[in-house]
């Protein structure tokens, strides 16, 4: 039992700590945009000043996660890549990118983080159950750690769709200024690009980090219209798809941008005003839930227990 309880704290340990590596990685990456290696960029900069190092001793100078625990993650993708159907990893691939790529990583190691988080999870109820001041039956055991283990194995893509519609909100809710922003550049002379870089520079949001990106793909020899296709790609927003499609058409047909992008801030006002009005109708529905089994049961003690405390002591008096 006591080897048990070594081994199952030590996965626990592990798998802790490359959960905070990969959220750790994600707030750490969100601010860059050079994805280079940095063990390289560290020896370019150290022989640029004319020091003598080797590429072991920069390696040493990284930290302990990055040197061994994010290795050991992505060598885990690794092998699970081999079992894991296309499908599922263009389909996770998709999703990291919608996702923005928090944490910058692949679909493999995302994969590999929701067998660790299932084994973290069922490791640390399994430890629970094992202590001697915890007496469980065993297919209490079972059903917990059963649970927790499901718990942790979606857990990591229950995040992942959350980041999804949180990024798909903000950008909503930027889409009408920005456009607004668009049109008076685009009609004080400024063409299209110069436009994007504009709001790229005066923001700090997902909207314009894609804007800055679209603008740096062009830059490196793609076209303006497959830029902007991959940017609504990148998001997966109906709003921000249908703003593409009609600039793409005012260029191709020859009608002015301004006139354009004009209407499609009207018509992105309107449907951010209709999406609030919606998830306004939502809210009482939402609020049921909570009212049913916090709220009501509250009021219903606080309402009944003098009269059933009254019932009680009526009885108890007739049945003496």
């Amino acid at each position: 039992m006591t080897i048990g309880i070594g081994i199952f704290i030590g996965v626990l340990i592990l798998g802790g700590a490359i959960l905070l590596v990969i959220v750790g990685r994600r707030y750490s990456s969100q601010g860059q945009q050079d994805e280079s290696d940095p063990v390289m960029a560290r020896l370019a900069e150290a022989t640029q000043r004319g020091e003598s190092v080797s590429l072991e001793d920069i390696e040493l100078e990284q930290p302990f996660m990055e040197r061994v625990i994010v290795p050991v993650i992505k060598k885990i993708g690794e092998i699970s890549t081999r079992f894991t159907p296309q499908r599922l990893l263009q389909e996770t691939t998709q999703k990291l990118e919608l996702a923005g790529n928090p944490g910058r990583i692949d679909a493999s190691t995302f994969l590999a983080t929701r067998f660790i988080g299932a084994v973290v999870f069922g490791g640390l109820l399994l430890l629970i159950s094992s202590l001697s001041s915890v007496n469980w039956p065993f297919g209490r055991v079972v059903l917990i750690v059963g649970i927790f283990t499901a718990l942790g194995f979606f857990f990591p893509q229950l995040w992942l769709q959350s980041r999804i519609n949180s990024r798909q909100a903000e950008v909503r809710k930027a889409l009408p200024d920005a456009l607004d922003l668009l049109t008076i550049c685009v009609e004080a002379g400024l063409g299209f690009d110069a436009a994007m870089s504009k709001v790229n520079e005066k923001w700090e949001n997902e909207l314009s980090i894609m804007f800055g990106r679209c603008i740096r793909e062009v830059q490196l020899g793609k076209t303006q219209r497959e830029a902007l296709r991959d940017m609504s790609d990148r998001i997966g927003l109906a709003e921000l798809t249908s703003f593409v499609a009609a600039v793409i058409q005012s260029q191709i047909l020859g009608v002015s941008l301004a006139k354009v992008l004009r209407i499609q801030a009207d018509q992105m006002r309107v449907k951010r005003r209709q999406f609030a009005e919606e998830l306004a109708h939502k809210a009482p529905v939402k609020m049921i839930i909570p009212m049913a089994l916090l709220t009501f049961p509250s009021i219903m003690i606080i309402l009944l227990a003098p009269a059933g405390f009254q019932i009680a002591g009526a009885f108890g008096a007739f049945l003496r």
